[in-house]
């Protein structure tokens, strides 16, 4: 996929006041500290369009993006953060179950997870909530630039394993670096193979 454009279009505390819904969307969203908005630039080719910050817990709202005019690119906040308040957390929480459950053109949530770390209970946690409520994702694992390609196969080995204890079927899942690009492509490639299906049901449906 070809990024030709890449704008903001809004941040918003509440999914009424989100962009209408005439698009596919993909959310991205994962621990605080995950990479998330280095992935995001790396994956458009816009440095900058995800604001960077050494400080987790940065992002505390929905923040819409347009991709070519096509789609949605979604940074969602992150999870896991303990160094805010409990009612900030119980509100971002909130916020993103309301926003994974109800919106309605969401069409898939890539979960970030961090390669060098064993399976994490919130991340793990966090997908299983997903597979509860039926909602589509993906993992992409991040940095694997910061260790020995050997080391990140094992990790996710190991991450995948774990998930098969209590999946029946494993999510498809990327290996991502922002660093080296490592990964751009296949996630984009998802994303267009994706829309083409939702282009192809839309016209079903007439």
């Amino acid at each position: 996929m070809l990024i030709r454009d890449a704008h903001f279009v809004s941040s918003n505390t509440q999914l009424a006041a989100c962009p209408t819904p005439d698009r596919p969307e993909y959310a991205f969203i994962g621990r605080s500290n995950v990479g998330k908005s280095s992935l995001l630039n790396m994956l458009t080719g816009r440095n900058g369009l995800a604001k960077i910050s050494s400080t987790p817990g940065k992002t505390q709202v929905i923040n819409h993006f347009m991709i070519n005019d096509e789609w949605y690119l979604v940074d969602l906040p992150g999870y896991g953060y303990a160094r805010v308040s409990k009612s900030s957390r119980a509100d971002w929480g909130k916020m993103i179950n309301a926003y994974l459950t109800r919106r309605e053109n969401l069409t898939c949530v890539c979960v970030l997870l961090d390669s060098r770390h064993p399976p994490q209970a919130v991340d793990l946690e966090f997908m299983e909530k997903l597979g509860e409520d039926g909602v589509p994702f993906v993992m992409a694992f991040t940095k694997t630039d910061k260790q020995s390609s050997t080391r990140t196969n094992e990790l996710i080995a190991t991450y995948l394993a774990k998930m098969s204890e209590t999946w029946d079927e494993l999510p498809r899942h990327f290996l991502t670096s922002a660093e080296t690009g490592v990964g751009r492509d296949e996630l984009l490639g998802f994303i267009e193979e994706v829309n083409r299906q939702v282009a192809a049901g839309a016209t079903d449906t007439k």
